[in-house]
Parts: structure tokens; C-alpha cells; sequence
């Protein structure tokens, strides 16, 4: 084994590898080595900017879930947008599982959002399941406030897919807009402009959130039966 993985290895936690484990359906669990997050955390911290960390970047594709999670961890670390960006670029294609798509948030694209939409219309029109949910949860994080624009509502409810991954990000992102911009997404669910599965879903997750007012999410519910 690498330095990086018998370092992993020390961290193994066999009760949080088997929780883990349930939770990754499209992960093989023999990959799974049960580290914690903030270990992991703590150990991009630790080696962040490195050659350690260099070597680790430039190896692809990784053996192990836990490695993917660190290598996604590096990136976040990353303090250069060109940089950030390039890394994505190499390592969307063999991210294979919704807990290391949804863990990496590079702090970098808050100052450079302008240029990010031009990545993020790259990263929708992938072929790679998880490169288009990444985008999107981009579009959640970063763009549901002040640079909000209208026209993200119309291009995500346009997304046709089968892929369970994708739909369950789309229905987070109305979810997440209905706490934010709760008129604006009206429209979509009364006039059924979302796809079925991603309205049900939407308004599941949001009838679940602290975000939304008691009327609201009865308002959600009559929406939802009268579809």
C-alpha cells in the first residue's frame, strides 16, 4: 500500500464502514475503508499544497472510496480558480457515487462566479452522471442568492434523465429554492413543468425542511395531490 493508504487504514472505523457502506449503492463496499469525514478533513488540511499531496492528485483513478473523498477534500484547498477548475476537470469523470460528489465545495468559486457558469454549462452537458450532479449542486449553492438568475429554473427543469442521481439533485435544487424563492418556484410545481418523479421529490424534500413555513408546506402538499 501507498504511505496515504496505510495512513487511512489506521483510521479504519469497521462500524462506520458498514453504516457507510449501506448508504453507497453504487460503491463496491470492498473498497470501503470506514474513515470518518473530519479524519479526512484533517488529513487534507494536514497535507494540503505538499508533494505528498501532489503525487496523490496526479494518481488516478483511486482504489478507495475514502481516497476519493481526501483527493476531493485537496481540491477544496485549492486556492487558485484556474487551478481548482483543471483539477475537477480530471477527476469528475471517475467520481462514481453521490457522498464524494456532494462533498466538495472549493471555497475559491465564491470569488469567481462569473467565470464559474461557464463551467458549469461544461459540466451539465457531461456525459458523466456525476460531473452534471456537481454542476447543479453548484448552481444551489452558489447561485440561489444574489446572483440568481431565472433562467436556471427553465434549464434544469428541462433535464430529461433517467439517472436517479441526477433527478434527486434537480428536486434538491427546487427544494432548496423553495426556502429561498418560494414564488418564483410555484409556477413549476402548479403548472407541472418539472418532471413528476423530481416534482414528488422536490416537494417531499421540502415539506421535510426547517426553512419552510407550516402554510407552505400545506400549500405544497394540496399541489402535490392535485398533480
Amino acid at each position: 500500500m501507498t504511505d496515504l493508504q496505510t495512513r487511512l487504514f489506521a483510521e479504519q472505523d469497521l462500524s462506520y464502514r458498514a453504516f457507510n457502506s449501506r448508504l453507497l449503492p453504487t460503491v463496491n463496499p470492498e473498497t470501503v475503508i470506514g474513515v470518518r469525514t473530519p479524519r479526512l478533513r484533517a488529513i487534507a488540511k494536514e497535507i494540503a499544497g505538499s508533494p505528498q499531496a501532489a503525487v496523490f492528485l496526479a494518481e488516478l483513478p483511486h482504489r478507495y472510496y475514502e481516497e476519493n473523498n481526501l483527493h476531493a477534500f485537496l481540491i477544496e484547498r485549492i486556492g487558485d480558480y484556474n487551478a481548482t477548475v483543471a483539477e475537477l476537470d480530471r477527476f469528475l469523470p471517475y467520481v462514481d457515487n453521490w457522498g464524494t460528489c456532494d462533498s466538495m465545495s472549493p471555497k475559491c468559486f465564491r470569488r469567481h462566479r462569473s467565470e464559474l457558469r461557464r463551467e458549469i454549462d461544461r459540466w451539465l452537458a457531461s456525459p458523466h452522471v456525476y460531473a452534471v450532479r456537481f454542476a447543479i449542486r453548484m448552481l444551489m449553492n452558489e447561485f440561489l442568492d444574489d446572483e440568481f438568475s431565472p433562467d436556471d429554473l427553465a434549464r434544469l427543469a428541462a433535464i430529461q434523465t433517467e439517472e436517479y442521481y441526477i433527478r434527486m439533485m434537480v428536486a434538491w435544487y427546487f427544494a432548496t429554492a423553495l426556502a429561498k424563492r418560494y414564488q418564483a418556484i410555484l409556477p413549476y410545481l402548479r403548472e407541472n413543468r418539472l418532471d413528476p418523479v423530481v416534482k414528488a421529490m422536490a416537494i417531499r424534500k421540502a415539506r421535510e425542511s426547517f426553512r419552510i413555513s407550516q402554510e407552505q408546506k400545506d400549500e405544497l402538499l394540496r399541489i402535490a395531490r392535485d398533480s
